[in-house]
């Protein structure tokens, strides 16, 4: 039996979307899509079941002319030769041969249509993949280190612990109905590879003496996420053992599920929860649910790589390799993608791995077979060694197919990477991340310059301009960026972001990170050389 909600007794504070979904489970859209809508055609559709659409991980695109987005899971971004071919069929038969890598660490079509739908999921599901529950108000995509297993710098192999928990919540009726998305990552990565700090719950490397042994687990931190009003996840006191990660991620998404907000949408999400209780006070009702943990142990987290892996690196199998490609701001086609899944056949044991950076990895390349691989034509876009901008540079969706976005990223932002490269020498990476909206699916708040859409009035009309913010990062010393005053029309970013660049790189003392520099000169000495570029623009 489903589990009955207790807030469900008094409905007059509840918005609006949680009575369409105390009217029909986001679930239940799956089979209408498939019995019903496909026959029947957008037209078909009634406007609370498109709200629904988004538990089958379906949106309408822009501009709501019967075509959708579709998010496929790929947990801890592992994907097999199969598994590939499949999504890139999928891509040339529906989704005019197009495909995204998303920010976390998913498939995204475009252009599909309700009438696909179900062979898609019939597809999707023949070789163990699924969109459900993608997108909507449930756990979602579950992210993690996507060396799992080939990685010198992990503590253990998190693959199984991530399969382990999204095969718990996946299509699990007591959890698909949250007051907002929910956000998983687990990874134990000594440099945080799963962005621990921006997800509702996150699983970190850690180790702890119990009777006198070392044991390997991880700490907990909860209540992380963007968004308009972002939060760094709170670290809870207490050490897990691998055995005890399902538990854990049962209660917390429990109390959210019981005690999360769901009078307003903007303020659903478990930070905003967090941010009222505090870490001690959902430790103890963490603790009421699931019972006693150990205190926290040795954090082993040392750093954040930001999810890059671009080059050949040795794994931790003697004599094997992964060769990590640049995948310019996610987007590659499907022929591109069954291409990868021939070389990775060809060259290793059949396995792809996507990254939180929009990228692609090779793994299991034999030492022997690495130089045929980089002489691959297709490694020639998709290169392993790109040039310093275009190898750090995210973008989001953007206005070419996502209704929220009032401005085009994706272009816009290989535009910039491409003019930065051929302005700019740096032997240093700076990451440079945009989004279209407040909803910052580009992750702009981690960046080291991050740039969020916005429109400004001209004597020529309306144009595309950005917000600047700098000095994002994750892992120790864990902060947002900064925002500078002034907007930048969208023509001016490459030029602007040129001239802020060469200032740091200027002025830099040896070895010294671009955030690293923006904290000890300040926003206001950028905010002086923003202003000086405005001014004379």
């Amino acid at each position: 039996m489903a589990y009955q909600p207790i807030w469900a007794e008094d409905t007059s504070k509840l918005n609006k979307v949680e009575l369409i979904k105390l009217e029909k489970d986001g679930l239940d859209v799956i089979r209408t899509i498939i019995e019903e809508y496909a026959a029947g055609g957008y037209a078909s559709i009634t406007e609370d079941d498109l709200n629904r659409f988004k538990w089958a991980g379906v949106y309408e695109q822009k501009p709501r002319d019967g075509h959708f987005m579709m998010r496929v899971r790929i947990n801890t971004g592992i994907l097999s030769a199969d598994q590939a071919r499949v999504l890139a069929g999928i891509s040339r038969d529906y989704g005019r041969n197009l495909l995204d890598i998303t920010t976390r660490q998913a498939i995204q079509f475009h252009w599909l249509k309700v009438e696909h739908l179900p062979d898609i999921f019939k597809r999707l599901e023949s070789v163990g993949l699924y969109s459900y529950e993608a997108c909507g108000d449930c756990p979602r995509t579950i992210v993690g280190n996507p060396l799992a297993g080939i990685d010198p710098n992990e503590l253990l192999d998190t693959e199984d612990l991530v399969n382990q928990v999204n095969d718990f919540f996946i299509l699990n009726r007591d959890f698909s109905n949250l007051p907002r998305k929910f956000k998983m990552s687990i990874s134990s990565n000594i440099y945080n590879t799963a962005h621990a700090e921006i997800n509702d719950l996150a699983f970190t490397p850690a180790v702890k003496v119990i009777d006198g042994q070392e044991v390997t687990g991880f700490h907990v931190w909860v209540g992380g996420g963007l968004s308009a009003k972002p939060h760094l996840a709170k670290r809870l006191d207490v050490f897990v053992r691998p055995e005890d990660v399902l538990k854990v991620a049962v209660g917390t998404v429990t109390i959210f599920r019981d005690y999360g907000y769901r009078e307003k949408r903007h303020h659903a999400r478990l930070k905003f929860l967090m941010a009222d209780w505090g870490p001690e006070k959902f430790l103890e009702k963490l603790t009421e649910i699931i019972g006693e943990l150990p205190s926290s142990g040795e954090d082993k987290t040392v750093g954040w790589n930001a999810a890059y892996f671009d080059g050949v690196h040795p794994q931790k199998q003697p004599g094997l390799n992964y060769v990590g490609l640049n995948v310019p701001v996610g987007r590659l086609t499907g022929d591109e993608l069954e291409e990868l899944a021939r070389l990775s056949d060809e060259y290793g044991q059949g396995s792809l791995r996507t990254t939180m950076s929009q990228n692609i990895i090779f793994s299991d390349i034999p030492d022997s077979k690495v130089e045929a691989l980089l002489a691959e034509p297709l490694l020639k876009r998709l290169t392993p060694n790109p040039n310093t901008f275009m190898s750090r540079t995210v973008s989001c969706t953007g206005n070419e197919f996502c209704n929220l976005a009032i401005v085009e990223t994706k272009v816009r932002a290989v535009r910039v990477a491409e003019y930065l490269d051929e302005h700019v020498d740096l032997n240093e990476d700076i990451r440079i991340h945009f989004v279209g909206c407040p909803n910052a699916c580009g992750q702009k708040q981690i960046a080291d310059i991050g740039l969020q859409g916005s429109l400004v009035k001209t004597p020529e009309g309306t144009v595309d301009a950005f917000d600047i913010a700098i000095g994002g990062t994750l892992g120790p010393g864990a902060q947002f960026n900064q925002p500078l005053k002034g907007r930048v029309k969208g023509d001016e970013v490459g030029p602007v972001l040129a001239r802020l660049i060469l200032y740091y790189k200027e002025n830099r003392n040896e070895g010294e990170s671009f955030n690293r520099f923006v904290a000890r000169v300040g926003v206001p000495a950028f905010q002086d050389v923003l202003n000086g570029i405005l001014a004379a623009s």
